[in-house]
Order: structure tokens, then C-alpha cells, then sequence
């Protein structure tokens, strides 16, 4: 792999990271509540769900369940379904995080992992991304597998970057959100993005 194909990748990369999805408005919120570096921590459940994709990507697996109806069918209606779940918790909630208990107990990172992993593996969309972006940048005549990896690799390195943007943005929302109706109202600005995304994605058809 030569350096001019990794100057086109990196921004190309980069912009995709930076995208605005579910998962970033995850991070927005995560950080919102809980802070940065719990924002950032539980992006790692984001990086393991990309890190399986690239996996599957490299294999050939992913273009194989990108191709097939049912599979791709099962995969959306799952994330869909969750996102949606989020959004009502999101919105039912008073003033309190998904993740938070009714007594107002310490948010487990853990939760918050979980979360995000769920979120972006069930998104068909990042299936694509890995199906039909990665291999642009692929040079047949060198080894394929040791190509994916690295740049896999630079993909969850610059998603990390983007993970801790978003968190950085969401740090800021802190002094507006002290009260519960504040909480509140951000709250429900979240679940309704989040499930107008799952709404998108259930009506969503495979191409």
C-alpha cells in the first residue's frame, strides 16, 4: 500500500467518521450526562461491533449478508427495533439517562458499551460502508488480508477521533442541562432523533 493511496483514504475515512448517525448522537448524549471520558469509554462497544464488520468484511462474509434479503432484512429490523427502544426510553424518561436507574445510580460504562455496540451492529449501513468503501483502497496485487487489517485498523483509530468530537461537543451541553426539565427536554430531543433514524431504518431496502 502506497502513501498516495493512504492520502485519499485518511480524509476520505475521516469524513465518513464524522458523519452524523446514531452512534455520534450516542456519544453527544453520553457525554451530555455522564461526562467525557464515559462518552469515550463507551465507544469502545462501537470500535468491537466495527472491528467484527471489518473482520466479516475481509473474509468476504459481509457482501454475502449486504446481498441476501432475508439477512439483510433481519439485521434492520433488529437495529431498528432497538433504536426505536431507545428513543422511548429516551423520551419517557424524567430527566434521566437511558442508562440510569430510577434512584439516580452511577451509570455503569459497561451500559454504556453495550449500547453502542448494539446500535452500530445492527446498522446494515456500516455492512456497506466496510462492503464497498474498504475495498476501493485495496491493491489486488499485494496481500489482501494484511490490507484490511491496517486499514481497518486506521478506520477505528479515526473513529475513535470522531468518537471523542462528538463527546467534546456534548461536554459542552452540561451547564444547559442542571435541571430535570432540561434533561428532560434534551432527552426527548434524543429519542426523537433516534427514532425517526430507527423509523429510516426499518423502511430502509437493500439495494
Amino acid at each position: 500500500m502506497d502513501f498516495s493511496t493512504l492520502v485519499l483514504f485518511v480524509p476520505a475515512c475521516f469524513a465518513l467518521n464524522l458523519a452524523p448517525g446514531p452512534n455520534n448522537l450516542l456519544s453527544i448524549n453520553n457525554a451530555a450526562h455522564h461526562g467525557f471520558s464515559a462518552s469515550c469509554f463507551a465507544g469502545i462497544g462501537r470500535l468491537i461491533a466495527f472491528a467484527i464488520i471489518i473482520g466479516l468484511a475481509s473474509v468476504g462474509l459481509s457482501a454475502v449478508i449486504f446481498a441476501s434479503e432475508t439477512i439483510f432484512t433481519i439485521i434492520k429490523t433488529i437495529g431498528a427495533v432497538y433504536l426505536i427502544y431507545l428513543a422511548y426510553k429516551l423520551w419517557t424518561s424524567e430527566g434521566f439517562t437511558v442508562a440510569q436507574t430510577k434512584t439516580g445510580a452511577k451509570v455503569r460504562i459497561f451500559t454504556l458499551m453495550r449500547q453502542e455496540f448494539l446500535v452500530a451492529i445492527g446498522n446494515p449501513k456500516a455492512i456497506l460502508i466496510f462492503t464497498a468503501f474498504l475495498p476501493q483502497f485495496i491493491v489486488p496485487d499485494e496481500h489482501i488480508s494484511a490490507q484490511f487489517i491496517t486499514l481497518g485498523a486506521m478506520f477505528l483509530v479515526l473513529e475513535w477521533i470522531a468518537i471523542a468530537i462528538y463527546a467534546y461537543l456534548g461536554l459542552h451541553l452540561q451547564r444547559w442541562l442542571a435541571g430535570t426539565k432540561a434533561k428532560k427536554l434534551f432527552n426527548r430531543i434524543c429519542g426523537s432523533l433516534l427514532g425517526g433514524a430507527g423509523l429510516a431504518l426499518l423502511v430502509a431496502r437493500n439495494a
